[in-house]
């Protein structure tokens, strides 16, 4: 294969990859979109099924805010076990879940985290240039 050949393949490859790359961001498929902020708890919470719970009284308010806000803790009824997780500063609710769940949350929000840190991380004005040159053909690298 002639160099001219090479680099007209590395630079075709190359295009084809940034436009796959910048198709997939556009795509709408995750949770995180560009320049948007860390995953919403309450959203995932939603999406993985759990109930939201607002107090419907003062009694119920009250007892909202006495338990352990922002993280899940178990409570049991019966045989059942449900994970709680309280926001009466946010939401001012409850959300009430099953143990499936709650490892829907876990694994959503796992996903919604390396999204958004992939994203985060993404730097838009790259220049290859001043970093690979070799990796364009220019120092005779690649010939």
């Amino acid at each position: 294969m002639r160099k001219k050949d090479i680099r007209w393949f590395e630079r075709s490859f190359i295009v084809l990859l940034v436009l796959f790359w910048t198709g997939c961001a556009g795509s709408g498929g995750s949770l995180i979109s560009p320049g948007a902020n860390p995953p919403n708890t309450d959203e995932l919470l939603t999406a993985a099924g759990f109930k939201q719970i607002i107090p419907m009284n003062s009694d119920q308010r009250t007892k909202l805010l006495n338990l352990p806000q922002k993280k899940f803790f178990l409570i049991s009824k019966g045989s059942k076990v449900y994970y709680i997780y309280a926001d009466a500063s946010g939401c001012g609710c409850l959300y009430a879940g099953s143990q499936e769940q709650y490892r829907n949350f876990q694994s959503m929000l796992s996903r919604a985290e390396t999204a958004y840190e992939e994203q985060a991380a993404y730097v838009d004005d790259w220049d290859w240039n001043a970093w690979a040159p070799g990796w364009w053909g220019e120092t005779g690298i690649m010939e």
